[in-house]
């Protein structure tokens, strides 16, 4: 294994409930499949206009600035995760609540295009983390939410989270007929 082709996680890496974002990313190449997604849900999220950022596609969903906040705040917790379990650190880590976290966030009170320079910058700067780990640190694991994961699942399932919501993003939350 070297730091540019990191396979797939074994299913002993990670709890059952994240299999769901695991399996949406495609190959052996996490690395590259952080790269591209940025790149394309970027594209996707710059052509949506600000007023249309805070809107819901059913009553009681998050906005879409919330699902952009969310994004950010659950990339940010997994690449904590990631960090301590890269670095042999063996503290229990506790999980979060992102119900919770989403009106907290106030991200509806926040400017379309600081949310998008946000959310690049976070996932650009956890891909310079992953590409900075030793081969031997991505098979390391650690506990978070009382489940054991391994660092190399952590990053496919950070782009399986992001694919899982990316995909809701462009089914239900853009209008039918908006080019992006």
């Amino acid at each position: 294994m070297t730091s540019s082709t990191i396979e797939r996680p074994d299913t002993s890496e990670y709890a059952p409930y994240y299999g769901k974002y695991v399996s949406l990313v495609e190959g052996n190449d996490v690395l590259g499949a952080l790269e591209h997604q940025i790149d394309d849900s970027l594209a996707t999220l710059r052509g949506v206009p600000s007023d249309v950022s805070l809107g819901r596609y059913a009553p009681g969903k998050w906005s879409l600035r919330e699902v952009v906040g969310h994004l950010i705040d659950t990339e940010r917790i997994f690449a904590y995760r990631a960090l301590r379990f890269a670095r042999d650190d063996r503290t229990e880590l506790p999980g979060f609540e992102q119900e919770g976290y989403a009106p907290a966030s106030r991200s509806d009170e926040r400017a379309w295009p600081d949310l998008l320079a946000e959310l690049e910058l976070v996932r650009r700067g956890n891909i310079l983390m992953f590409k900075g780990l030793p081969a031997e640190a991505w098979l390391r694991k650690g506990v978070a939410s009382h489940n054991e994961m391994s660092v190399r699942a952590l990053a496919y399932n950070m782009a399986g989270h992001e694919l899982h919501h990316m995909k809701i993003v462009r089914e239900k939350y853009l209008p039918h007929g908006m080019i992006l």
